[in-house]
């Protein structure tokens, strides 16, 4: 009989056989994120989760300054990077649950674009997960970020 992590493993993996919607249209809500935390709080078997949120920063760039970004990406190869990276995620870490939401459109800042939330038996794999997923994001997927300032100009967001 395979342990109670492998029969896990196995029904993480078929779930995820239905690809969930990665993009949203705009800010994340803290609502949203809300109703995360509120679902998985009647897991028993879980004894942490390492949450990211991908903030809009205001930078001052050349005396200007950054009021949104505009999230714009090739959708179904954005889609089909995130949930390769889900897989491999899945596949080394002992997770429980695994979401990954990105916005799409106009965030503001002050807003949430990016939102990882991991979850595990234990706090080493949630947060390792959630730090190596985040990397993977910002390295690998064709998702893209047009700042637009405060007098309308804009310029193509580099990745740090």
């Amino acid at each position: 009989m395979p342990g109670k992590s492998i029969i896990r493993l196995l029904k993480f993996k078929m779930s995820e056989k239905k690809k969930r919607k990665i993009f949203v249209d705009g800010a994340i809500t803290p609502g949203f994120i809300g109703e995360f935390i509120e679902k998985h709080s009647t897991k028993k078997d879980i004894g942490a989760h390492s949450i990211f949120l991908g903030q809009v920063r205001n930078d001052a760039i050349d005396n200007k300054e950054v009021k949104a970004i505009e999230y714009t990406a090739y959708v179904e190869m954005a889609e089909e990077k995130f949930h390769e990276i889900k897989e491999a995620a899945i596949g080394k870490y002992s997770l429980v649950c695994l979401h990954i939401y990105h916005s799409l459109g106009i965030v503001y800042a002050g807003g949430i674009s990016l939102f990882v939330f991991t979850s595990s038996s234990h706090r080493k794999d949630a947060i390792k997960a959630c730090e190596e997923i985040v990397e993977r994001i910002k390295n690998e997927t064709p998702v893209w970020g047009k700042e637009i300032f405060d007098d309308e100009s804009h310029q193509w967001k580099i990745n740090n």
